[in-house]
């Protein structure tokens, strides 16, 4: 729990240096992390395939890395809402919201066979805007330690105020999913649609691609579609690598019945 604690820590600070272009893509390199610690502490064996999805993750962060754009020079949190109140942005955040409480109060209600891209939807739309709110507050932390203090200001606490919010609802959906539904599944999606639609936010918020050339944001996509290729590999593989073969299964029942 300390060291989840201190990595939500280390990964809310990396929005006050980083775009979030760069930052949500690159989450991926936990799953990497998981599967090869549980190879060598828990003794789960990394399958070839699961070899290979965690190459694929290292060779797309990568390609974002090298390709990303330069953080905007932000100097108030005050500039930050100037951004988050340009018509483009408050469509977003007014659509984001309608279709969640559309979700929220009529489809998760009347069907089961969709259930789970509901709650997964839900948590993505919410985690957009919880991305962009913690980066508003990151960046708000960062410049009051410097001496200019962000929490005289009003729009400060009400990212503060979302931020509590989205992830209180992103919470509730994420853990009725992961309750409803088979993790394999669940995670691999929720990664997909809520890299997505954070990166489209950021975008219509920040403009961070106006600055960069079609081959370097064709790079970064492609790093992307590689990073979502080596997380659903990982994640549909996970137990090959523990399942028994047949025939040995077959010997360790003969050998139970013997004794």
């Amino acid at each position: 729990m300390t060291a989840m604690i201190l990595g939500e820590v280390a990964n809310f600070a990396a929005y006050a240096f980083a775009p979030a272009i760069l930052v949500t893509p690159l989450g991926a390199l936990s799953i990497i992390f998981s599967a090869v610690l549980a190879h060598f502490i828990l003794n789960e064996r990394l399958h070839m395939f699961g070899v290979v999805g965690c190459i694929l993750c290292v060779v797309g962060s990568v390609g974002i890395v090298l390709h990303a754009p330069k953080e905007r020079k932000i100097d108030s949190v005050n500039e930050i809402w100037h951004l988050a109140t340009q018509p483009g942005f408050i469509a977003y955040s007014c659509m984001a919201v309608a279709v969640a409480l559309v979700l929220i109060f009529w489809v998760v209600h009347r069907t089961e066979q969709r259930k789970m891209l509901a709650y997964i939807a839900i948590c993505s739309l919410m985690g957009s805007l919880t991305v962009i709110s913690v980066k508003a507050v990151a960046i708000a932390l960062k410049l009051s330690f410097n001496g200019v203090n962000q929490f005289i200001y009003v729009p400060t606490w009400f990212f503060i105020v979302v931020v509590i919010i989205c992830c209180l609802v992103q919470l509730n959906y994420l853990n009725k999913a992961l309750d409803s539904f088979n993790t394999a599944v669940v995670s691999p999606v929720y990664y997909v649609m809520f890299t997505i639609l954070t990166i489209l936010a950021n975008m219509i918020m920040y403009k961070d691609w106006d600055s960069q050339n079609a081959t370097q944001i064709a790079t970064e996509l492609c790093g992307f579609v590689t990073i979502v290729a080596g997380t659903f590999l990982l994640h549909k593989t996970r137990d090959m690598g523990n399942a028994q073969p047949e025939s040995a299964s077959l010997r360790g029942e003969c050998e139970l019945q013997n004794h």
